[in-house]
């Protein structure tokens, strides 16, 4: 009999969630859901996502559906919403002079989602110069459905690193690197990622999750190379050729 996962087993999923009542597909790890539903963008690399059972990483919902799952299981998951978005609150909807929007007021329209005392909100309604915003969570209320399957669990230490670096630097898998050491591991941050915006504080939540995840491991190392630039050297052509370029010296009239 196979075991179900224990809370902070490490797995791959790939999955579609959407909607239940309007069937309004809203994440994807699949290319072809996301083709098919208008979802889809180029630069995005559709892959299977990592996921730390039972560590919050996703609703809370799905969490426990796997924390009772099998490496191999097929699952279409109803996630409520007090396991999900949460429950509508009414009193987040509030109604609000359209002259609050400065500027923006005659460019806005019912469905847009705008920022007003930094917090977001979906505009529901304009109308006798006032607009109204709701500032609960677009699927608040919404019952969710997941079509999962789960691809497998890491259970090696190099795969628990390598996943967890995959998740945070969405790289080729052959760019990177580290080096296990015992209870330390060198893990070489990749070129492509060095001038990353707050890689510093991506440097800390790899160091975080991969301590905590890899029992055996009480230090990381980060490796970063500079390389001097090339420069190329001075092309120069041969003498007989800048001869042959030499324009003559026309003689004087006398």
């Amino acid at each position: 009999m196979t075991l179900a996962f224990q809370k902070g087993t490490l797995v791959l999923v790939d999955y579609t969630a959407k909607v239940k009542d309007t069937n309004e597909v809203f994440e994807t790890t699949r290319e072809d859901d996301a083709k098919s539903s208008s979802l889809y963008d180029a630069n995005i690399k559709y892959q299977p996502r990592l996921i730390a059972v039972g560590e919050s990483w996703v609703l809370k919902g799905l969490d426990d559906a796997l924390l009772n799952a099998n490496v191999g299981d097929k699952l279409t998951i109803e996630v409520p919403p007090e396991k999900g978005f949460g429950t509508r609150d009414p009193s987040k909807v509030r109604m609000i002079p359209l002259r609050k929007l400065g500027d923006d007021a005659e460019k806005v329209s019912v469905g847009d989602t705008i920022e007003i005392d930094d917090k977001a909100g979906i505009i529901r309604f304009i109308g006798s110069g006032r607009v109204q915003v709701d500032y609960n969570h677009r699927f608040a209320g919404r019952t969710i459905l997941y079509d999962l399957n789960i691809l497998k669990s890491l259970d090696t230490d190099q795969d628990k690193i390598l996943g967890l670096l995959k998740r945070r630097f969405p790289l080729d898998e052959s760019k990177l690197k580290f080096e296990i050491k015992d209870s330390q591991v060198d893990i070489v941050i990749p070129e492509e990622a060095m001038m990353m915006e707050g890689i510093q504080v991506v440097k800390r939540a790899i160091a975080n999750e991969v301590l905590k995840f890899v029992n055996k491991l009480d230090k990381i190392n980060f490796i970063e190379t500079y390389n001097k630039a090339k420069q190329e050297p001075p092309q120069t052509k041969p003498v007989e050729q800048k001869a042959a370029e030499a324009k003559p010296v026309q003689p004087k009239a006398a």
